[in-house]
């Protein structure tokens, strides 16, 4: 048989001896990472209720997770998490949709000033851009104002002084202001504000809008930080709820698809993007759902943890044990990975997902 393009190729690239001849959880190798993460490197981690996952990874296994705002001393860890402290590297909320990523960098960089729209209920002040931070609201505008400027003050921090950005795409489903043009992370009517048919408009992303705002936004960061560098996921997570007029398991692969098309071309032609498979990995048929509860939507501890020591058993694959004194090199790095594991079951239900919250809606309650 004669030399071609397939003859020389690793066993990686054919399904058989990479995937059907193996148990799923032997199946590695699932990522090339193109750049090195240190344990001195400072991450930031933002996006859907996913990536909540990887920077308390990056915690448990020693590595800098970037907490640009810090909650105050006196809040207990319960505290912390119902305030949206340590959730993301600042207390943007969750940021679903790449047009999301590109209006709070605008905001932080000073490009466009954020809307001046507030919500009410029973006497207390919401922020229409991250309706949940607060879970009584806030007792004055004033308060409100002040702790959004605080929060992209420290957005900007969190890409203007790090190593690597990561970030997980989570929707393209998304809902905006008409008359002014700004985007919610929630459907107002909600989390909390008036739901007005005549200004508040239902908007899908096609590959080539959620691949143009994403492309916004890093290169807005790089103006900045111009050795910033991206990993880029897809949140293995369904949809809670779909206004798209579509059955919310075929919305779901639309949405996700889209975002990992986007993705993976913007990874595949600039070196200093990166992308990582979570979405792969949790939602292959190969893995059978061993990876989501009954309800085949929430992600088990053991599939988060097989996804983060895949995270980082393909770094130390690709650039080797960081040998430093507090690792000790490859056998403690093997310790700390079970150490962590066991704390990533502990904490796996401890994620705050504003999306969930459309849950409330099913069969038309409220």
């Amino acid at each position: 048989m004669s030399d071609n393009p397939y003859s020389n190729l690793p066993s990686k690239a054919f399904w058989r001896p990479s995937v059907a001849d193996r148990s799923y959880f032997a199946i590695e190798g699932l990522w090339d990472p193109k750049f090195e993460i240190r344990k001195g490197m400072k991450v930031s981690t933002y996006g859907s209720c996913f990536a909540q996952h990887i920077g308390q990874a990056l915690r448990r296994r020693g590595f800098n997770w970037h907490i640009s705002e810090t909650a105050p001393d006196s809040l207990s860890a319960q505290s912390k998490k119902n305030f949206n402290y340590e959730i993301f590297s600042s207390r943007t909320g969750n940021i679903y949709t790449t047009s999301l990523l590109k209006q709070w960098t605008e905001w932080a960089l000073g490009e466009s000033n954020p809307p001046e729209e507030y919500w009410t209920k029973d006497g207390r002040f919401y922020d229409p851009f991250r309706p949940a931070i607060e879970p009584e609201g806030f007792a004055s505008l004033e308060e409100m104002l002040a702790s959004r400027a605080h929060a992209l003050a420290c957005f900007r921090d969190s890409f203007e002084n790090v190593n690597v950005f990561v970030f997980t795409l989570g929707l393209t489903e998304l809902w905006m202001n008409k008359a002014k043009g700004y985007e919610y992370p929630m459907c107002p009517g909600t989390v909390a504000g008036e739901f007005d048919p005549e200004n508040h408009v239902f908007e899908n992303m096609t590959v080539n809008t959620v691949r143009e705002n994403l492309v916004a936004a890093i290169k807005l960061m790089r103006s900045v930080n111009p050795r910033l560098r991206f990993i880029l996921t897809v949140s293995p997570v369904p949809l809670t709820a779909s206004a798209s007029g579509k059955h919310v398991l075929v919305a779901t692969m639309q949405s996700k698809s889209i975002l990992r098309a986007a993705a993976g071309q913007l990874a595949d032609k600039i070196k200093y993007i990166d992308y990582f498979p979570s979405y792969e990995i949790i939602n292959s048929p190969v893995f059978r759902g061993s990876f989501f509860a009954p309800n085949m939507r929430s992600v088990v501890p053991e599939g988060v943890e097989f996804v983060m020591n895949g995270f980082f058993q393909c770094q130390q694959e690709t650039f080797g044990p960081q040998e430093t004194p507090e690792t000790g090199g490859y056998e403690a790095e093997k310790k700390a990975r079970k150490k962590a594991g066991k704390k990533a079951k502990a904490q796996a239900d401890d994620l705050v997902c504003e999306e969930e919250l459309l849950a409330a809606f099913e069969d038309g309650r409220s």
